[in-house]
């Protein structure tokens, strides 16, 4: 049976699943960024990038912070290295499978003669 994931997994997988904050996201992993700067390459308006900025920071992602008139956002390690961190979990326990049924085909393949 399948276990249910905590709350800020499935938010972060949630606020990943659409292509403009993975964008984002992607830009971010290069360093702050002013949220003008994130929407200039983006095909959306600057509203639509702060609401999906919002989705974001409701996941623990992204962090913002305004000085002045610039709000200026950053990307939350911390939460990034949890979602790696499921999915390495879950590519270890596949190569584990795929290992073990490796080597179960090896031990039950037929032997062949050599002429």
């Amino acid at each position: 049976m399948l276990q249910h994931q905590d709350a800020p997994l499935d938010l972060a997988f949630q606020a990943l699943a659409d292509p403009g904050r993975r964008a984002m996201v992607e830009r971010l992993s290069l360093g702050p960024a002013s949220v003008s700067e994130l929407a200039s390459p983006l095909p959306m308006t600057l509203s639509a990038v702060v609401q999906h900025l919002k989705i974001l920071e409701a996941a623990g992602l992204v962090t913002t912070r305004k000085v002045g008139r610039v709000r200026t956002c950053a990307l939350e390690v911390a939460a990034m290295a949890r979602v790696e961190h499921w999915i390495a979990e879950r590519r270890r326990f596949w190569t584990q499978q795929y290992d073990q049924l490796e080597a179960y085909l090896a031990a039950t393949a037929p032997k062949t003669r050599d002429p």
